[in-house]
């Protein structure tokens, strides 16, 4: 009994290099563990604002594909390039949505359409879905040109019947006053439930978690009342594109 006494006596008095490694050890452990409960801090609580498109690199031109009229024998048609951007703006390049509204049909064409004179940009589909369930509002700062703009959020389809292909478009009016910079503020619940550019008349409401695009187009016809219509030339000048968590 006395020699197994002396032996634990003995394990317990470690000598001093051993003692510094075991307390090493144990701060290392404690900063480690101060460091996981700080990012999960910071995790459950999303920044205020959060950055969706930024059109300050010509990359960012990849990111998006454009559409109008012609593509149902129409004579309408846009461009998006990323150029310097004007006084005014957050960065040294800004885009630039432009081109030309007409009334005009291609003689050779076979469509009868009831609408032209219409011009789109839309993002490509995301790597699977962005989810702005935390987000209230979408910003972004622009210059315009008089004209009514539409923003669409496009969500994953649960609205209409599970076999169509098309996704849920969700749009919104932009009013661009002429030749300034603004940044205009839509709260996510202005955005109304369409269908091929009608109103749904029903209450639904939108999934923020599952966003799969967005786009920006024009009219020649319709808006808000005092913007500009008719065919002729557009310009909208976009500098970003953010969610906000204003509630």
């Amino acid at each position: 009994m006395h020699c197994e006494s002396h032996d634990l006596r003995v394990g317990l008095h470690y000598p001093p290099p051993l003692m510094s490694r075991l307390r090493a050890l144990w701060q290392a452990s404690f900063n480690a563990t101060k460091r996981a409960l700080v990012w999960s801090s910071d995790d459950l609580i999303p920044p205020s604002e959060r950055y969706i498109f930024n059109f300050n690199s010509k990359d960012e031109l990849k990111r998006w594909h454009l559409y109008s009229d012609s593509e149902y024998g129409g004579l309408s048609s846009a461009s998006l390039e990323i150029t310097d951007s004007t006084a005014g703006a957050d960065t040294s390049l800004t885009g630039v949505f432009s081109g030309n509204l007409s009334s005009d049909m291609s003689e050779d064409s076979t469509w009868r359409i009831r609408r032209y004179g219409f011009c789109g940009m839309r993002s490509k589909k995301f790597d699977g879905f962005i989810d702005l369930d935390a987000y209230d509002t979408i910003a972004m700062k622009i210059k315009g040109d008089g004209r009514c703009y539409i923003s669409t959020i496009y969500t994953e389809n649960w609205v209409n019947s599970p076999g169509q292909q098309e996704d849920n478009s969700w749009q919104a009016f932009v009013y661009t006053p002429q030749g300034r910079w603004q940044i205009l503020k839509i709260p996510l619940d202005h955005y109304l439930p369409t269908w091929r550019g009608n109103v749904i008349e029903a209450k639904l409401e939108m999934n923020p978690a599952r966003i799969v695009g967005m786009s920006l187009s024009v009219n020649a016809e319709g808006g808000v009342p005092g913007a500009k219509t008719g065919t002729g030339d557009f310009r909208l000048e976009v500098d970003w594109i953010k969610a906000l968590r204003t509630l």
